[in-house]
C-alpha cells in the first residue's frame, strides 16, 4: 500500500513540476510579446512620420532621389513584415534605421533643409520616437533574456520542444 502511495505521490510532484514549467513559459512568451506590442507602437508612429521627412528633404536635395527611395523602399519592407514575426520585423528596422542615417546626413550636406522649420520639427518628433523606442527595447530585450535564459536552462530546457518554447532574438540596433 505505501509503495502505491509513493507512486501517486511522485505523479503529483512531476504533474506539479509541468503546470509550473508550462506557466512560466507562457509568462516569459506574454511578457515578451507585450514588450513587443510598445516597440510597434513606436515603429507604426515613426512609420507615419517618415513620409513627411522625406517629402520635406526631397525639396532641398532634389538630386538625391536614390537616398530617399531607399528610404521609402525600407520603411515598406519593415510595414510589410507579418504581424507576429518579431525576428524578420528586427531585420527590417534596422535596415530602415540604416536608411534614415542617410536622410539626417543629407541634413548637415543641405544648409538650407537644415534650416528649415518643418525639418526640424519632424526631426524633434522623431527624436522623441527613437527615445521612447529606446527605452521600449530595453524592456523587450529584458523580457527576451528572461525567456531565453529559461528556455535554455534547467529544467525548462527538458520541457521546451513539448511546450512549444520559443527563441526570440534581442532587439540591437547596428
Amino acid at each position: 500500500m505505501i509503495p502505491m502511495y509513493l507512486l501517486f505521490g511522485i505523479a503529483i510532484l512531476i504533474a506539479i513540476l509541468l503546470i509550473a514549467v508550462f506557466n512560466r513559459f507562457v509568462k516569459n512568451r506574454n511578457l515578451v510579446k507585450d514588450a513587443w506590442s510598445n516597440i510597434d507602437v513606436a515603429l507604426k508612429r515613426r512609420y507615419d512620420l517618415i513620409p513627411n521627412l522625406v517629402e520635406t528633404v526631397k525639396g532641398y536635395a532634389k538630386h538625391e532621389k536614390s537616398t530617399l527611395e531607399d528610404v521609402i523602399n525600407a520603411r515598406n519592407a519593415a510595414m510589410q513584415v507579418p504581424k507576429g514575426d518579431i525576428n524578420g520585423q528586427i531585420k527590417a528596422e534596422n535596415q530602415l534605421q540604416q536608411t534614415l542615417r542617410s536622410i539626417f546626413a543629407l541634413g548637415e550636406a543641405y544648409p538650407d533643409l537644415k534650416a528649415n522649420v518643418n525639418y526640424l520639427d519632424l526631426q524633434e518628433k522623431l527624436n522623441v520616437i527613437e527615445e521612447n523606442l529606446e527605452r521600449s527595447r530595453r524592456y523587450y530585450n529584458g523580457t527576451v533574456r528572461e525567456n531565453n535564459t529559461y528556455g535554455e536552462s534547467f529544467p525548462g530546457v527538458l520541457f521546451a520542444g513539448m511546450f512549444n518554447y520559443q527563441h526570440f532574438d534581442y532587439f540591437e540596433t547596428e
